[in-house]
């Protein structure tokens, strides 16, 4: 098992992207800490640097649509839990239909690398759906833009982003 160097953010921000960098200032006790980016998946992560996935939050982006528009939504839930993109985020959103974004679309629209996408830095006017256990919890592990890093933060600085909401999103 490896250790994790957590330091904190302003000191490392050559490990976050660019949108990731210029969003963290101002953002409460963020620390990061460089991994392997071959281990960047949250099973090998979890694994490998000893953190349990009850403490590992994803970040996954889904596009609602509706009359032809289409919107994009980012949702934060703990690494245990599935997000109920057909229920709970469908009708949050209003929206027709609703499904994960696809990987590329994903990773042009965030400017982060897939594997790394995180909440913050996201495009202005997107959703942040924080799942109520993500919220509540102390500390959690988040992507950092990159997969070659890693962010640690509070639930409650998650729910502070600009556009984010706490609702449950798991079915």
């Amino acid at each position: 098992m490896e250790t994790l160097n957590w330091v904190p953010v302003g000191e490392r921000l050559d490990l976050l992207t660019e949108p990731v960098a210029r969003a963290v200032p101002g953002l409460p006790d963020m620390e990061v800490a460089e991994i392997d980016a071959d281990l960047a998946d949250t099973a090998a992560f979890c694994e490998m640097y000893g953190v349990s996935l009850d403490e590992s939050a994803n970040c996954v982006v889904v596009a609602a649509k509706r009359g032809g528009e289409v919107r994009y939504a980012a949702c934060m839930v703990l690494a245990t839990m599935r997000v109920d993109v057909n229920g709970v985020v469908r009708r949050h959103l209003d929206a027709r239909r609703a499904s994960f974004a696809p990987m590329a679309e994903a990773v042009e629209l965030t400017g982060m690398e897939y594997g790394g996408i995180t909440p913050i830095g996201l495009p202005d006017g997107w959703p942040i759906l924080v799942d109520a256990a993500v919220a509540a919890h102390p500390r959690v592990v988040v992507g950092s833009g990159v997969r070659r890093s890693k962010l640690a933060l509070s639930g409650a600085a998650l729910t502070g982003l600009k556009g984010a909401e706490v609702i449950d999103l798991a079915n």
